[in-house]
């Protein structure tokens, strides 16, 4: 290496400006990643190993941190650039010398250096895309430099310049350097910081928080309207509902691929509802929901592996790959049923069940508002209170039936009034603590021997009704965009984390990163495994049963049934 010319491009992450706009150009934007002019300075920097920003107005700022990557921004669309000039010889040094300080973890020292071995000291100067670059830049199409050209500005006395021309320099080494100077300073920049770190911090154990008032039906008092968190149950939620909201994007994905086929109902945008009621009632009480399953067959143990490998119809899903999305199962929990409305009555069932055997347990059981309107749920409601069965209803409102508004399809939108004569309660939806509280008021209320008890929880779904549904249709995109900006359950967990200290923003980013993770590795799981053989087909129809045989499409084809 002895035969240098001009220098390679770098951009700085970060510079010390000064407060007041600098005047460089007409009408600048300076953004922390301008471009710069790296050049040898007469005089000797304040700070040596530091640049010095020469601009009017703005003496002796200085560059702070690591050279990195390329980025240029202007409000005239033109760019700025730099490059670094001719070197002197002790620039030969450059690359032992990085990689020795890279090794040794420091990637400030490193650039430090960087600029003490080749240039004992420089000076900044930003170019304005309409002046000219003076004798520093090579001409277009020298072999000193490639040339890249960007739009032309106005100039300050109203005459168009001439088109900018940004001079991407290099040496002659650059195939052989700019790797090895890549890798050491990526290897030797600072990482973010680790759980035991955050854990470090300061943060409070639990907190106190005003949530929204339940209004009332044949009810005295109702859920507390102040709820207690603590700092374990609020990372807890927030991973179970960033779990179910990217498990949900990821079946979305993989459907549009055409990996997962017939129906699919999304529960993006209605995790807290499972995440709520699953942290309000324990796990030998009951759970059965309709055909928007996902995301309370996870609340309920199942992991997303079994979820999504269920969805793609593989061996390891949790229905060996035979139920979709809409079968899913797990102890003490009921499914997924596809007939609308079909599941009330034999939640009903369950509750009867717990109180005939005499157990202190309850049965959720979950309808939407299109089903709302069926015989069979008024038929459920009047054998429930008859019998003062320990039976939740809860009606998951999320203002669309399919396609069709509450408003066009229902006289009476109070859907926690339905039940008449059995006590109901209005829920905020999308706040996992609302709903986390009045779950726990009725599973206490119904376990005390009072009887069925109907809760109705107002949420949202983004998706449409199944993924054949566009959701556009019935209702506007800014409807859709205005309840992610204001009422997204995610969010308004993760801020109230937040601002009560209960966390911290670099923490929730970590829990982002693991869920992502999980849901990519259950996602390859759910495409790379196989799919049940086709022997397989009539097996578990029953749980306890000697095999038989059961016909197949038509009388000459058999398949054998083992439980």
């Amino acid at each position: 290496m002895t035969g240098w010319d001009n220098g390679v491009l770098f951009t700085i992450q970060k510079v010390a400006l000064p407060v007041q706009p600098l005047p460089i150009g007409p009408n600048p934007v300076l953004n922390p990643r301008a471009k710069i002019d790296l050049i040898p300075s007469a005089e000797p920097s304040a700070t040596p190993g530091l640049a010095t920003l020469e601009t009017p107005g703005a003496p002796g700022a200085s560059i702070l941190d690591t050279l990195t990557a390329v980025y240029v921004y202007s409000e005239e669309g033109a760019t700025e650039h730099f490059g670094l000039p001719r070197s002197r010889r002790a620039a030969p040094i450059l690359v032992p010398l990085l990689v020795g300080l890279g090794v040794a973890g420091s990637a400030a020292v490193g650039t430090t250096a960087l600029l003490l071995a080749s240039w004992p000291y420089f000076k900044l100067n930003f170019h304005s895309p309409i002046e000219p670059r003076g004798d520093s830049a090579p001409p277009l199409g020298s072999r000193k430099g490639l040339g890249a050209r960007f739009p032309s500005a106005q100039s300050t006395t109203g005459q168009r310049s001439p088109r900018g021309l940004c001079s991407l320099s290099g040496y002659r080494c650059l195939p052989k350097m700019l790797p090895v100077a890549s890798r050491v300073l990526r290897s030797a920049s600072p990482k973010p910081p680790g759980r035991e770190l955050l854990a470090a911090r300061n943060f409070v154990n639990e907190a106190s928080f005003d949530i929204k008032k339940c209004s009332l039906h044949r009810l005295e008092e109702g859920p507390p309207v102040q709820a207690v968190l603590t700092r374990d149950e609020g990372l807890k939620y927030y991973k179970n509902m960033q779990t179910v909201r990217r498990m949900e994007l990821k079946a979305d994905q993989l459907y549009k691929q055409k990996i997962i086929r017939g129906f699919c109902h999304l529960y993006d945008g209605q995790e807290a509802c499972c995440v709520g009621i699953e942290a309000a009632i324990n796990p030998s009480d009951h759970v059965i929901t309709a055909y928007r399953a996902h995301g309370f067959t996870y609340g309920r143990g199942l992991s997303v592996r079994a979820i999504l490998a269920e969805l793609t119809g593989r061996k390891g899903g949790c229905g060996k790959g035979k139920g979709g999305s809409m079968h899913m199962y797990a102890k003490n929990f009921y499914g997924g049923n596809g007939i609308v409305g079909a599941q009330v009555p034999v939640g009903a069932g369950v509750a009867l069940a717990c109180k005939y055997t005499g157990k202190e347990e309850v049965c959720f059981t979950l309808y939407g508002d299109g089903a709302a309107n069926q015989g069979q749920i008024f038929e459920t409601y009047n054998m429930a209170a008859l019998w003062k069965l320990p039976c939740i209803f809860v009606c998951e409102n999320n203002r669309y039936g399919m396609g069709t508004s509450v408003e066009r399809a229902a006289a009476n939108t109070n859907y926690y009034k339905r039940g008449d004569y059995i006590p109901g309660i209005r829920v905020d939806g999308m706040d996992v603590l609302c709903v986390r509280e009045a779950a726990k008021f009725a599973a206490a209320y119904s376990r005390s021997g009072k009887g069925p008890i109907l809760l109705e929880l107002q949420t949202y779904r983004y998706h449409g009704h199944s993924m054949s549904d566009p959701g556009v249709t019935y209702r506007s995109r800014q409807e859709v965009q205005e309840v992610r900006s204001k009422s997204d359950p995610i969010m308004l967990h993760k801020d109230r984390m937040v601002h009560s200290n209960l966390a911290s923003v670099e923490e929730l980013k970590e829990i982002d990163i693991e869920v992502r993770k999980e849901i990519e590795d259950a996602a390859q799981f759910a495409t790379s495994d196989p799919e049940p053989p086709l022997d397989e087909l009539g097996h578990h129809i029953y749980c306890s049963h000697p095999p038989f045989d059961i016909r197949g499409v038509n009388q000459c084809i058999k398949h054998k049934s083992v439980s």
